[in-house]
């Protein structure tokens, strides 16, 4: 293996041809990443026995060595032999007064006697950051704008613009637990202009990226791999103790932005669940800037959902807001085409529930209230706040997208229903149903809590009869024997809302790797499948329409694939009717596995904000 140095990668999972090459391109870069050592470590003589992110028996496989990686700074970022400083405690930003600095030695201990007392323990493999972030879900730094990349094959005319992809890319060593939705958010752009296409990435400037970068080290909570039993109330105080005596300011928002992309309203916003979206831009040259945390003209004053809804017709743009601390945990509201703002409409529930997704119709929207709920009680007697609650019956609410209040709300329970992604809806008025298009995931909270049961998520028809109040679910793909799990994927999004006949999404396996996508017919249950290839994974298939007016599958799909042969990546632009691959553009740094993605034609991109 080589030896570690300054630039941002991860020596898991390199193949041993390639630990030796001699390249200086950023793929073969992946062979000196390391992170500085410190006080504040994992466990490094903790035998691993885990073997995937998500419960995958032959998915991820873990280096002998220990775990090294190299937090990624704005120097190492910009320059390849930028040197990182080794800290053994937080870096003192010079504004601190005596005090703040007596006060950040003092937590810094009672953190580091904290992680040492957990380290005592093996991490499940939910929250372990050598099986959350190994191999291809390891980081890379940012990556400059890259002009004139090799283009396999022909790229169709009618794709003009820039793909953008989100997904989580911690800047610092975990020095604890850590989940792979905790890692801060990081963009991925193809720009796209007569048949040329360049590369650039770069990490979406949250507030909390910020500070941590100026700080030198991971100091906000993250909410899935560190807070859970004694030990996350424990980080909570750590964190509000910070915070109490300005050492972190937590009320610009503590989100990461890693998960969702929308371009609305002239503007690219990068979302997560747990703060505002972050508003980005994409400069004429194809890079990535970060404009800022983004409140609609202050007109947003809470969290937005990562997985808004824009309308085709209206273009209006639907979300919602769910809060786990105090009432109302759940909020809907919408904006119009030029960006005001609806009142909020308070959604009845008993309890914080965890709200992902949703969809809309035409004329409403339908919200899913699940078996996964957040108790935060539960980490007072060792538990995580996350659970799965066995006694709660899950139901949809359909609500119609002009309501001001949700006293019209219809509810209609679909026992033991969990989705973590809703494809679409649609009204069938002749029978009085709602015809909802999900995948349904068991065990309910298998991504977030440790089982022995293996994941499976099941395309499914959900029927909600708005009259009689009763459901019925069913297997698209009816044939056990034909199953194969199905996440992360959409439809062509010129029909959200309205009855579709094809959804593309990606064969989620080996879970939670991504071997390629399929084409379901959701009338017929007909299955045609694109395969990456040997030892070839990628994400989330987007379905790029090559008009407004043609058929419905008339169009591309456009997804980041990792060869892990190799260690190089490419973007793969495949004929959505034929499932031929028309071009394929070779990136020249490695692409990690990551979360959703959208495209901004080359009209939209010059009117940006």
């Amino acid at each position: 293996m080589a030896t570690p140095s300054n630039s941002w990668a991860h020596t898991a999972q390199i193949p041993h041809h390639l630990s030796t090459t001699s390249s200086t391109s950023s793929s073969s870069s992946l062979l000196h990443m390391s992170f500085p050592k410190r006080s504040l470590t994992l466990n490094r003589n903790r035998t691993v026995t885990a073997h995937s992110a998500l419960q995958s028996p032959s998915v991820l496989n873990f280096p002998k060595q220990p775990y090294h990686q190299q937090a990624i700074t704005k120097e190492a970022t910009s320059s390849p032999s930028a040197k990182s400083k080794t800290a053994t405690t937080t870096q003192q930003p010079p504004h601190w007064n005596f005090l703040q600095r007596a006060a950040s030695t003092a937590l810094d201990m009672l953190e580091g006697a904290l992680v040492s007392r957990e380290s005592r323990s093996p991490l499940p493999k939910t929250a372990d950051p050598r099986v959350q972030i190994a191999g291809n879900f390891a980081p890379v730094p940012e990556q400059p704008v890259r002009h004139s990349l090799p283009v396999s094959g022909t790229i169709p005319e009618c794709i003009c613009g820039v793909y953008v992809r989100n997904g989580a890319n911690p800047l610092h060593e975990p020095v604890a637990g850590h989940h792979f939705f905790d890692g801060d958010g990081m963009v991925h752009a193809v720009s796209i202009n007569d048949g040329a296409a360049s590369y650039a990435c770069r990490f979406t400037e949250t507030q909390r990226l910020v500070q941590e970068r100026e700080i030198g080290r991971p100091v906000f909570p993250k909410a899935i791999g560190e807070l859970h039993g004694h030990s996350g109330i424990a980080r909570l105080a750590l964190f509000y103790a910070r915070g109490a005596l300005g050492l972190v300011n937590p009320s610009q928002g503590i989100g990461v932005a890693n998960a969702g992309l929308v371009y609305f309203n002239d503007r690219l916003l990068a979302m997560s669940e747990d703060d505002m979206p972050y508003q980005v831009r994409i400069t004429p040259s194809g890079d990535i800037e970060t404009v800022g945390r983004y409140d609609f003209e202050t007109q947003l004053g809470s969290t937005m959902i990562a997985h808004p809804k824009v309308d085709p017709v209206s273009g209006h743009l639907h979300t919602l807001s769910y809060d786990i601390v105090k009432m109302p945990y759940l909020k809907y509201f919408q904006f119009s085409a030029n960006g005001e703002k609806s009142p909020d409409v308070e959604i009845p529930l008993a309890a914080p529930t965890m709200m992902h997704d949703f969809a809309i119709t035409e004329n409403f929207v339908v919200i899913p209230d699940q078996q996964v709920v957040f108790k935060l009680q539960e980490m007072i007697t060792g538990g995580s706040p996350v659970i799965y609650d066995q006694n709660k019956k899950s139901r949809f609410g359909i609500l119609a997208k002009n309501a001001t209040n949700a006293d019209d709300i219809i509810w209609v329970e679909s026992p033991d229903t969990f989705c973590f992604h809703l494809w679409n809806a649609w009204e069938e008025p002749e029978s009085d149903e709602v015809v909802v298009i999900g995948s349904c995931m068991t065990p309910p909270d298998s991504i977030f809590n440790e089982c022995d049961e293996s994941l499976k998520s099941v395309l499914s028809e959900i029927r909600l009869n708005l009259k009689t109040g009763e459901s019925k679910r069913r297997p698209i793909i009816s044939e056990e024997a034909d199953h194969v799990n199905l996440e992360a994927g959409m439809v062509n999004r010129n029909l959200l809302g309205r009855k579709t006949r094809y959804a593309y999404l990606a064969i989620a396996e080996p879970w939670p790797k991504v071997s390629g996508f399929a084409k379901v017919d959701l009338f017929t249950g007909e299955v045609k499948k694109h395969i990456y290839g040997d030892r070839k994974f990628g994400g989330e298939p987007f379905f790029l329409p090559s008009s407004s007016t043609g058929e419905e599958d008339e169009g591309y799909i456009l997804s980041f694939v990792h060869d892990e042969k190799t260690w190089k990546s490419e973007l793969q632009i495949v004929n959505a009717v034929s499932l031929k691959v028309e071009a394929t553009v070779t990136l020249p740094s490695r692409v990690p596995y990551g979360f959703h993605g959208t495209f901004i034609d080359s009209k939209a991109l010059k009117n940006q904000a």
